[in-house]
């Protein structure tokens, strides 16, 4: 028995996407990263990758390829998200997320500033993190090329794939 080569597309979608999830998470417990508000945003698309993935398998062909058109388009979303942070990092836009600016304290008590602290710390979308300090590349900017390698390899196999028969 083959199984289709859309089939083991479709869960290769999801695998991969769930391995850009799991470096994320192995980053922040092992590797003592703490992810920002943009961060946390760039994870959504491999979230729905995943389950586009995972629902591609079992309908039927048609539908299956729309869900793999659907996981380009969400890669290609991510790939966005990670350009929008990794201009907030070189410091060439300002966040377009409030949870990465500073909140203005001036002017407030003692309470009123401790009331205004987040319960826990959080990083600014500004600093980059970085897997290899000899490498100047950050996190973002590799996410960034990891999603548009996902986007190009599976809309790759969608062309060549698009007269195949159903």
């Amino acid at each position: 028995m083959m199984i289709p080569r859309l089939r083991v597309a479709l869960a290769l979608m999801a695998l991969l996407a769930g391995a850009a999830l799991g470096i994320a998470l192995a980053s922040e417990v092992w590797g003592g990263l703490v992810p920002c508000a943009l961060c946390l945003v760039e994870r959504w698309p491999y979230r729905i990758m995943i389950a586009l993935g995972l629902i591609g398998l079992i309908l039927p062909r048609p539908l299956a390829r729309a869900a793999l058109v659907l996981g380009v388009i969400a890669a290609l979303a991510g790939a966005a998200a990670s350009a929008v942070h990794v201009g907030v990092e070189q410091k060439w836009w300002p966040s377009p997320m409030p949870e990465c600016i500073a909140p203005n304290l001036t002017g407030l008590s003692m309470a009123d500033r401790l009331a205004r602290m987040p319960a826990t710390p959080s990083k600014s979308c500004e600093d980059p993190s970085y897997f290899f300090d000899a490498l100047p590349v950050s996190i973002s900017m590799l996410n960034l090329l990891y999603a548009l390698a996902l986007a190009a390899g599976f809309a790759t196999f969608l062309w060549s794939t698009r007269k195949d028969p159903p």
